[in-house]
């Protein structure tokens, strides 16, 4: 084992190795490079992995070789077909201590290794882990990943202690022990392996490290949805990568089972209904026939060998999801599954009863719904439905649901405060408030919007908005929900006015189904949005003559 530097005592382990994996990156594989070697003497190398690339990336690397001593290239000479090999020669070609993983085309921010070496150095930790955001390009708007995990710093003997952190399957935020993966053999899966890094952290937690967390941002991760090649976590639109997602999912839980971590194998099921279903469950209704009916099989077939108890650890709703899927032969209420599958969820009527308590629906009574009555008033899946007719000043109109008796238990709802928040992050420009009144078994209520004044916060060009609301009550703040769009109100209207000339506004169904407002001013923004319809528009026409 090649020698650790040490700390001035001499006795502990000090240096990071960051291996970067690379394929035809060569716009932005100099960006990773540099956010890594930025880190100052807290990294001691980089190791960069062509995957033999065939667009310049190789040279790339070798050109900012000759200028930065630690920057070291291996240059693979068959590609390998995937992110799991890369990384294991740049494993076996690291010498540091530690060692961490960093993808071509994202970024470390600032302070981010010297942050995880000093958690891992101070509590003795075979494991770092860190923040890690996805950032929406070119937008730039920031989402947390896992937020709830890394809030305060914390230490853990062994996974068992948080098995939340299963819910973290990303490699690249954490900082590894180079002896702790070598002693035990932990590796990537080889070749062509889709969510490699699923297998890999499950090897790395059955081997029951050390963890220590910090809050600290360690990792910025890119998301470019318009890229001509998307990232594999976008890239679902094909039935093979919810089956390439089964496939790691099982091989992660194997791996706990055969290293006797039970209680994490029985943890990795009960994350895979609370996350992964979910975020399938809330795309399916978009997909083709052929599509739903392949990944409904593939469902049912993978929780069928769950046990009863794995599925009961599941949070509600995700558990009713999973059991609608088990119990129904086919695919059914996509709408209401998709809804109910969002982040936050929305159970849509009707709302049926069987034996006196809530289920699915009448024909699916064996479904029923479990633990409602036992959900705070915060966490209640809340459906409001929303119309917003534009004009001078536009008009908002809300409906809100009755939830099985839940609203009305914790206090009937008396006003729906609407927050309109940009899309590309920052925070809420306009809230309105609507007063709400007794309709129809729920409670409903509308409220001038002023679509200029909101549309003057957003600034230049096209804007987008979304629109989230909490419900008050006699007792204080209720449920926190986002409105689901109806179809009625979504109608492109131009609007005429002394600030703009014109204003141009599209309220629109999202893929969720929430309800969101696109605002073009004046008259230079209104032709951008029908010229940017009219482009995709030939687009499609174009991919569907090939």
């Amino acid at each position: 084992m090649s020698p650790r530097a040490t700390s001035p005592n001499g006795d502990s382990p000090l240096g990071v190795g960051v291996v970067v994996i690379a394929y035809n990156d060569a716009a932005l594989v100099t960006a990773a490079v540099r956010s890594a070697l930025a880190q100052g003497s807290a990294v001691t190398e980089v190791v960069a992995v062509d995957d033999c690339s065939s667009d310049g990336t190789a040279a790339v690397l070798d050109q900012l070789a000759t200028t930065e001593p630690r920057l070291r290239v291996v240059r693979r000479t068959e590609n390998s077909g995937g992110c799991g090999t890369p990384r294991n020669d740049g494993i076996a070609a690291a010498t540091a201590p530690y060692v961490m993983f960093l993808d071509s085309d994202d970024v470390l921010p600032p302070g981010a290794v010297p942050a995880l070496l000093a958690a891992a150095e101070e509590h003795r930790a075979e494991v770092t882990v860190g923040r890690a955001v996805r950032r929406e390009l070119p937008a730039g708007r920031d989402v947390r990943w896992q937020p709830g995990l890394y809030r305060e710093a914390a230490v853990y003997a062994s996974p068992e202690d948080e098995p939340r952190l299963l819910h973290d399957t990303l490699c690249v935020n954490k900082l590894y022990r180079r002896d702790f993966l070598t002693d035990r053999q932990l590796r990537f899966p080889e070749g062509k392996f889709t969510y490699e890094d699923f297998v890999f952290a499950a090897r790395v937690y059955a081997a029951a490290p050390r963890v220590a967390v910090v809050p600290e941002l360690v990792y910025v991760w890119h998301v470019r949805r318009a890229a001509a090649q998307v990232s594999i976590s976008l890239a679902r639109a094909d039935v093979a990568n919810w089956q390439a997602r089964i496939a790691a999912h099982t091989e992660a839980v194997e791996a706990f089972a055969a290293a006797g971590r039970k209680e994490l194998a029985a943890a990795c099921r009960t994350k895979f209904v609370d996350y992964d279903l979910c975020l399938y469950l809330r795309e399916l209704r978009v997909r083709d026939a052929a599509y739903r009916a392949d990944w409904w099989r593939l469902t049912r077939d993978h929780l069928a060998g769950f046990a009863p108890a794995d599925l009961a650890a599941a949070t509600a709703p995700a558990r009713w999801l999973a059991q609608v899927v088990l119990v129904a032969d086919g695919p059914r209420d996509l709408d209401r599954l998709s809804q109910l599958a969002a982040d936050p969820p929305r159970l849509l009527p009707p709302y049926a009863t069987a034996d006196g308590g809530p289920v699915w629906a009448e024909d699916l009574a064996g479904v029923p719904l479990d633990g409602l009555d036992a959900l705070p008033a915060e966490r209640l899946p809340v459906t409001v439905d929303a119309t917003l007719l534009a004009g001078r000043r536009g008009v908002l109109k809300l409906r809100v649901h009755e939830l099985y008796g839940r609203l009305a238990a914790a206090g009937a709802p008396t006003a729906a405060d609407v927050e309109f928040v940009p899309r590309d992050g920052g925070e809420s420009a306009l809230t309105v408030t609507a007063p709400l009144r007794t309709a129809d078994g729920g409670w409903s209520g509308q409220v001038s919007v002023p679509l200029a004044g909101l549309a003057a916060a957003g600034g230049r060009g096209t804007q987008i908005w979304d629109l989230r609301v909490r419900l008050d009550t006699p007792a204080g703040p209720g449920p926190r929900t986002t409105v689901r769009a109806l179809a009625g109100g979504l109608r492109r209207t131009a609007v005429p006015g002394s600030r703009y000339g014109v204003l141009l506004v599209q309220p629109y169904r999202t893929s969720s189904g929430s309800l969101a407002v696109r605002l073009a001013p004046g008259v230079q923004g209104a032709f951008g949005v029908v010229g940017g319809k009219l482009r995709r528009l030939a687009r499609t026409a174009r991919s569907k003559r090939r």
